[in-house]
């Protein structure tokens, strides 16, 4: 299995022994806003911490972690340029194999300005994209995200992530990934295998894939092997859960 987007720099490093027992081989660690992110050193030190220590504690369980790294909506700091401009040495990092988290999570000029210029970077380097959708005015502020992405990249290297009933519609035509989080406050494994059950099939079942978002909000390390059970129980067929739960994201990230 692969949990295809987690926050590893917030947990311990019990949860890493956690998934690798439950099945878990992969993992994607994104860059967010762990804290106050009011400087450009902030958010620096943030991408280094990613680099430095999480790979360590993850393969010493048998995972192999790989990384995000990007200006998360809610890590637009002061002289945020800064990091822009810095960003793409952090992005040649063997471990680094997409650009994320990025997004909108109010949809302020600045956050479109700065989505728009990442999505811009991410295309000129043929790389991957994972993309935030938030939990507020979910359906109007994925409206403008999936607008923007049309306009700024080929569809086709971008993961929008969070996605519910709330916008399943709003993606059905979108010619990127689609990324299910399983995560207390957000979606039970019940409810993803309830979602999942009316467009695997007819969205195209190569375009899903399953994360817990684990981090420091309310979370479960195990979010991805639940959904697996629930699916197993709900009598789906080995080949498409295998998809869902590992083959998809394998294919898209290059894990």
């Amino acid at each position: 299995m692969i949990d295809a987007h987690i926050h590893a720099d917030c947990r311990p490093y019990e949860d890493f022994e956690r998934m690798a027992v439950a099945g878990i081989e992969s993992a994607l660690t994104l860059a967010h806003d762990p804290m106050r992110m009011t400087t450009p050193a902030v958010v620096l030190d943030h991408f280094y911490r990613i680099l430095e220590n999480d790979f360590k504690r993850a393969k010493s369980n048998g995972i192999i972690l790989k990384a995000a790294l990007g200006l998360h909506p809610r890590s637009i700091c002061q002289d945020y340029k800064l990091v822009l401009r810095k960003l793409p040495w952090f992005l040649d990092h063997d471990e680094v194999i997409a650009l994320g988290e990025v997004g909108l999570e109010t949809a302020s000029d600045l956050e479109r300005q700065v989505f728009r210029t990442q999505l811009q970077m991410a295309d000129e380097l043929d790389m991957k994209v994972a993309v935030h959708t938030p939990r507020r005015n979910k359906r109007e502020i994925t409206i403008k995200t999936l607008s923007i992405i049309e306009g700024n990249i080929d569809p086709a290297l971008v993961v929008v992530d969070h996605v519910d009933p709330s916008i399943i519609d709003l993606v059905a035509d979108f010619k990127g990934m689609l990324g299910i989080t399983v995560q207390p406050q957000k979606m039970t494994p019940t409810e993803a295998v309830e979602l999942l059950e009316g467009t695997f099939d007819d969205y195209g079942p190569e375009r899903f894939m399953l994360d817990s978002d684990m981090s420091s909000s309310p979370s479960d390390p195990l979010s991805v092997p639940k959904t697996v059970h629930e699916l197993k129980l709900a009598g789906w067929d080995d080949k498409k859960i295998e998809m869902l739960s590992h083959q998809n994201a394998a294919k898209f990230y290059g894990l």
